[in-house]
């Protein structure tokens, strides 16, 4: 079946009616949760495959969470789906005036390939859990975890409801079909084209990209903790997160002492890298010919290859510039590159010329320098004396801003940006105050100037 006729059916699918109801839309999400739990040994087995997670590491940041979005949206979907009340005014006196959550339709999901299990079905929860039918289209980048999740969803629901397309589907057939919300994780470029795609047929959009988000350690700044929590957020996943830190910008004072600590982490933590089982590769070839470039003209601490396993170690480029190479476009990989400042308020000034970025992680013991950043820079979110973490909570919309994207899901979130906020004045027919009505005089006005004021 075309997927041309799979979105017409969805979408006379939708018109019947059968997704608004809160309990059928629980019921599928329970439905859903359940089918992964059955096929978890193959959703590891896959992202295995495709990134060389461990166990561990894939449970942590590909299933765990997952599982925890389930819980959290079915718990509270009834309350979020209520409509809510507000205040009334003089104009509108007798009426009652409410707030409804209506699903947009029919929606499509595009997803990365770096968290593909991930970023797949956390935006499909929203989705289900505002009401919508759902077509998703995997990436193929990820071919195996790309196949276990189109068995999961078109196993789990009929096709006029959830579709996953096979991932080589070709794009220019998944894009142009008319869609009524359209959910992006990705590239800045290709989130243009989608951006692009949509304004054809003014369809609201969600774009998750990315950019180069940095980690600032200023003079105040715990080393040893900033080192263990810039490490973390950096290597996992061989760094092929789109919040990752990027590059860390430090003040002169603390460089070696960083750098020297940083090394003792690489040991402790990723000593002989290339050659673990627990270490996560490079995606793809291209991927890993594009990172190895960016250690051949540079002074580089660690970084050794294993080009047959696709691995890179973790690599700092200790004398970086923000004219480098690297920081020409987001890494996506596990270099770190280190650049030195001496004023944070110049700092501030070059980083507001910058594109701006998905995340932002500030390591400092100063609140003044604290706020200072917070305040005066825009980003998606980020973190005080951590990493990554802003992105685990419920109850923290996660997104970008500017190059780095717009709008934002998660938790309630993520019912959000699948429903559209109807506005309703459910008004009586018992009074009906003629004030408002033709014809109007100086008296009217004055009691307009008077209301309405």
């Amino acid at each position: 079946m075309s997927i041309q006729s799979i979105v017409e059916n969805q979408r006379e699918y939708y018109y019947k009616n059968h997704t608004k109801s809160v309990s059928f839309r629980i019921r599928q999400l329970k439905k859903l949760k359940a089918a992964i739990q059955a096929n978890e040994r193959m959703v590891l087995e896959a992202v295995k495959k495709d990134l060389g997670k461990s166990e561990a590491e894939a449970y942590m940041t590909e299933l765990g969470i997952v599982y925890k979005e389930f819980d959290y949206v079915i718990k509270n979907l009834r309350k979020w789906n209520n409509p809510k009340k507000v205040s009334g005014s003089m104009m509108s006196f007798p009426a009652k005036n409410y707030i409804y959550r209506d699903p947009y339709g029919v929606v499509l999901i595009l997803s990365p390939w770096n968290y593909p299990f991930n970023l797949t079905m956390m935006p499909l929860i929203g989705a289900i859990a505002g009401g919508n039918c759902v077509l998703v289209k995997p990436s193929e980048t990820s071919p195996h975890t790309a196949a276990i999740i189109e068995k999961i969803l078109n196993y789990t629901f009929s096709d006029e409801y959830v579709y996953c397309a096979p991932a080589d589907t070709p794009h220019d057939e998944v894009n142009e079909q008319q869609y009524d919300y359209i959910f992006f994780t990705g590239s800045t470029s290709v989130g243009k084209e989608i951006m692009g795609i949509a304004s054809k047929t003014l369809t609201p959009v969600t774009l998750e990209l990315g950019g180069k988000s940095p980690a600032v350690v200023d003079e105040t700044a715990n080393i040893d903790v900033a080192v263990k929590r810039i490490a973390w957020g950096k290597f996992v996943n061989a760094g092929q997160t789109c919040v990752a830190p990027d590059h860390v910008i430090i003040h002169s004072s603390k460089k070696q002492e960083f750098i020297d600590r940083m090394l003792a982490e690489i040991e402790e933590r990723y000593s002989d890298a290339v050659h673990r089982d627990d270490y996560p590769k490079i995606i793809n070839e291209k991927h890993f010919t594009r990172l190895s470039g960016l250690l051949e003209n540079e002074m580089v601490l660690g970084g050794s290859l294993n080009a047959h396993e696709q691995k890179i170690a973790p690599a700092l480029i200790p004398d970086s510039t923000f004219d480098s190479p690297a920081m020409e476009e987001e890494i996506f990989g596990p270099i770190l590159p280190i650049i030195t400042y001496d004023n944070l308020e110049d700092l501030i000034v070059h980083q507001q010329t910058l594109p701006k970025p998905l995340a932002f992680y500030i390591f400092s013991e100063n609140e003044i320098n604290t706020e200072a950043l917070l305040s005066r820079l825009s980003f998606g979110g980020g973190c005080v004396n951590d990493t990554i973490m802003h992105l685990s909570h419920h109850d923290l919309p996660f997104g970008g801003v500017g190059a780095s994207g717009m709008g934002h899901y998660h938790g309630k979130y993520s019912f959000d940006t699948f429903t559209h906020e109807k506005s309703v004045v459910k008004n009586s027919t018992l009074i009906d105050i003629p004030v408002r009505y033709a014809p109007f005089n100086e008296a009217k006005t004055k009691l307009f100037r008077k209301f309405l004021s």
